[in-house]
């Protein structure tokens, strides 16, 4: 199948051949690969059909002239998660993770480095060089270790020395660049210039870029999977686009290939609409949002990044982000946001206590930014939302964690004479802190759950939880909460009915407590809890931090 390359600047076409890094009218370096789409829309649905769900099954629209099966190994085809705890936090309801930890490095450049070694492969090329702050260089060692090509890496000195050690042991060739990223990558650049060795360049790649929009591809099949049947019809294969689509953003490359993925299913009349980009960076490292904020056509470089995550330090985006800010201006939308390193770190957080799932820093800057545009109302609650969770946690850096993240027991190496005694003062200790108890009371599980993963999401703390009013008493004179936090409408007993129970009795009565209701309360009930409560929430309306603050102040 005939691949073409077209030039962004001068609109010459030429062939595809992976050896074409410049364009032969203009010399320009950026380049676009275009394909028979007419003809691909048409052959998809019954050749899809027939394939396993993995990058591959998308080849007719990949720079290769083709598969070769020996240099797969099953990287694509990861989950779409729906974040149902995540949502009902938010209060938005259809969010959905893209887990790209599923690759066979644990991160979303498992694409990149297996479409681009094949490309290269194919082309007869055997030493490679590029640059990396880390998962690019883990998915392309092992890539190419795969293929038999040597790959030279030049890794910043600020990548975990865990990773470092991972990129050698499939034989790769380390180099670690003591400077930013940005200088790795010029220092990359003039190796492979004086040895004349092919040189990744990121977003100028056309293989890098067409590996990207397999995830777009991937999320419009999985979405239109997760239609009720009725809505699906016969059809075996079908797409349907999210409203947003959220992503980290260091240099770029990720989102605009996923961008072109969902522009060429439009394109192709797979979808109707074309999703808005949601681009988030680190406050510390940000060019790309000031320049959106600002209304200016390229970034301005930032030379010094202050960020502790060092994989998104990318300081000049350069032409990346003005393609970006193009395309999101012209096709589906999107924005640029910034999140500090704090509410990175945070995020982390709510997602593994909330939705199970570990992630690396770099990927929990999209779902700060997600937290923060639905606090500051840029997103509607009746909105498909499709975060990529770009890589896994590996190692949990202790910055992340902090102090005290965990206890010890100390055992006497003779085990068999170790005294009774002495085990159980030893499990003592692992108890020993006195973590303040909130009592929830709520009918419904679902608002109980809601609550529970707030607090244990963002702090350490005893939970109990009742059904009713009368088990809320019963717990309430058993266990002396430090908190109530307390739904209004209950059946038989309701929550006024308990809060005069509570203050009628001089052992709970000083218990602090906080409404949470969906009642919208009259004047004469809102007279009624006056001086009676702490605090009153709104169901719904409520964010986390809200909830959190409020606890945090009452049981200090």
């Amino acid at each position: 199948m005939s691949i073409q390359a077209v030039c962004l600047d001068c609109g010459q076409n030429t062939p595809y051949a992976p050896s074409l890094l410049n364009c032969p009218a203009c010399q320009s370096q950026w380049l676009e690969a275009r394909y028979d789409y007419e003809m691909i829309a048409a052959k998809w649905p019954k050749i899809l059909a027939r394939r396993p769900f993995e990058l591959w099954r998308y080849r007719e629209l990949l720079p290769t002239l083709r598969y070769n099966p020996d240099l797969s190994m099953g990287e694509g085809g990861t989950p779409l998660i729906r974040a149902v705890n995540l949502g009902m936090m938010l209060g938005c309801p259809n969010i959905y993770i893209k887990d790209e930890r599923q690759g066979p490095t644990a991160s979303f450049k498992d694409r990149q480095g297996a479409v681009n070694i094949a490309a290269l492969k194919e082309a007869g090329v055997t030493e490679v060089v590029l640059a990396s702050t880390g998962n690019v260089a883990m998915a392309y060692s092992a890539y190419a270790a795969r293929a038999g090509i040597k790959l030279w890496a030049f890794l910043t000195s600020l990548v975990p020395a865990e990773k470092m050690r991972e990129v050698a042991l499939y034989g790769t060739q380390v180099v670690k660049v003591t400077a930013s990223y940005d200088q790795a990558k010029k220092v990359a650049a003039e190796y492979a210039r004086q040895r004349n060795l092919y040189l990744e360049r990121g977003a100028r790649s056309i293989p890098s870029v067409e590996a990207m929009k397999t995830i777009a591809f991937e999320i419009c099949e999985q979405l239109w999977q997760q239609q009720p049947e009725a809505e699906r019809g016969d059809q075996l294969v079908g797409f349907r686009a999210p409203d947003w689509y959220f992503q980290s953003v260091s240099g770029g490359l990720g989102p605009l290939g996923v961008q072109k993925g969902f522009h060429e299913l439009f394109r192709m009349g797979l979808i109707e609409k074309t999703p808005a980009i949601a681009g988030i960076q680190t406050e510390g490292c940000a060019p790309m949002v000031h320049a959106w904020k600002e209304g200016r056509d390229t970034a301005e470089p930032v030379t010094s990044p202050r960020t502790h995550i060092a994989t998104l330090s990318t300081g000049d985006p350069g032409r990346t982000y003005t393609l970006l800010r193009q395309r999101m201006l012209s096709n589906g939308g999107g924005l640029f946001e910034s999140v500090s390193d704090e509410e990175t770190f945070r995020a982390m957080h709510i997602l593994a206590k909330m939705e199970g799932l570990s992630v690396e820093p770099a990927a929990a800057v999209a779902f700060a930014g997600l937290i923060k545009l639905a606090r500051n109302g840029s997103i509607r609650p009746d909105e498909v939302i499709v975060v990529n969770c770009t890589g896994h946690t590996m190692p949990i850096e202790r910055l992340i964690l902090g102090e005290g993240w965990a206890r010890n027991v100390v055992l006497s190496s003779q085990a068999a004479e170790f005294p009774q005694e002495g085990l159980l003062a030893a499990l003592s200790k692992v108890t020993d802190d006195r973590f303040p108890t909130v009592l929830i009371v709520d009918d419904t599980e679902e608002a109980r759950r809601l609550i529970r993963r707030i607090l244990q999401a963002q702090g350490n703390y005893t939970l109990h939880e009742a059904a009713n009013g009368r088990q809320a008493l019963e717990i309430a004179r058993k266990e002396l909460p430090d908190l109530v936090i307390l739904d209004l409408m209950m059946p038989e007993m309701d929550g006024f009915a308990v809060l005069d129970a509570l203050k009628a009795d001089t052992a709970t009565a000083p218990i602090p407590v906080i409404v949470v209701t969906a009642k919208e309360l009259t004047p004469e009930e809102k007279e009624r809890l006056r001086g009676q409560v702490q605090t009153l929430l709104q169901k719904g309306e409520f964010m986390s931090d809200e909830l959190q603050e409020e606890v945090r102040a009452l049981i200090r």
